[in-house]
């Protein structure tokens, strides 16, 4: 006689521990913590106190020996009666507008001129980025050669018989300033070129296909095709631009010093000798908070601008 049993119940699938032990699954290894909280701690001592102290002082009146008087913001409102301070406003933006708005361009020029893989184009990438490695100082002291009265600029326009043209370039208040800028400018193109030059190998090859077959120019798959795909590229150009044209102070305090009578003084050289030549800290604290804002103000804007777009 056949016996009958009862089929055995399955029993449900156990639930998901929860709690400690679904917490502790997804802990984070105390090595990847390490490896965060070490450098945090280091740029918080070296960078974000610091610039807190600096934000504190541009509130004080210091001479770097007594003890700071508070002002509030007295010292801001004396750069309202400072001719200095708007001569150097005004050459800083200078400044950043040629530096900044050449070194773009002629590094995208750069770029797009030796993109494509040929002999001998390494030789020239290389060239054009050597002046990248060489020090600011070491630059200018060449450059400041250049430029002496017998220096080899003027000694070139005497060969070709452009006498008339030899000049004080850094003596004199008229060209100083430009003058600063062309050594500056040989330093940054070759920067600025190997950047455009990662942006432009991201780029699909099928997109310029597709242009040619539409009957796209060379100028029309310029600006359809490549500014475009650059975009990116260019927020970040931009960011290194408006940081290095405002911090700017290697070249210009060796070539100058923001002379003749201030006629090249950036901010960054009027807060260099305002700080530690006359002595006065609380006020160059107070121009180094005019420059950091300017710089989030003006990168801030674009990049929330480039978002709005991108969405």
């Amino acid at each position: 006689m056949a016996v009958l049993t009862a089929p055995e119940r399955t029993s449900p699938a156990a639930p998901r521990p929860r709690g400690r032990r679904a917490r502790g699954a997804r802990r984070t290894p105390p090595l990847v913590l390490a490896f965060l909280l070490v450098p945090l701690l280091a740029e918080s001592l070296w960078v974000f106190w610091p610039a807190l102290q600096g934000f504190y002082l541009a509130l004080n009146k210091w001479d770097g020996v007594s003890a700071p008087e508070f002002v509030g913001l007295g010292n801001f409102a004396e750069m309202a009666h400072d001719e200095v301070f708007r001569t150097a406003a005004v050459d800083t933006v200078l400044w950043l507008v040629l530096f900044g708005g050449l070194s773009a361009l002629l590094g995208l020029g750069a770029a797009l001129l030796l993109q494509q893989e040929r002999r001998g184009v390494g030789f020239y990438r290389a060239a054009l980025f050597l002046p990248v490695v060489f020090s600011l100082v070491a630059t200018a002291l060449v450059w400041q050669a250049i430029y002496q009265p017998d220096g080899v600029l003027n000694r070139i326009l005497e060969s070709v018989g452009l006498e008339s043209l030899r000049h004080a370039w850094l003596a004199d208040q008229d060209t100083a300033l430009y003058a600063v800028i062309v050594p500056a400018l040989w330093r940054q193109v070759g920067y600025v070129m190997v950047l455009y030059l990662a942006g432009l190998k991201g780029i699909d090859p099928v997109l310029y296909e597709a242009a040619k077959v539409d009957g796209a120019g060379r100028w029309q798959r310029f600006r359809h095709v490549t500014l475009p795909q650059l975009r990116s590229v260019n927020a970040v150009v931009l960011s290194v631009i408006i940081i290095d044209s405002l911090r700017s102070f290697d070249v210009v305090w060796s070539l100058t010093r923001g002379g003749p009578y201030h006629s090249s003084e950036l901010l960054s050289t009027y807060m260099y000798s305002t700080a530690f030549q006359s002595l006065r800290l609380g006020y160059g604290s107070a121009l180094a908070v005019v420059i950091f804002v300017l710089a989030f103000g003006v990168i801030a804007s674009y990049l929330v601008r480039a978002f709005r777009e991108a969405d």
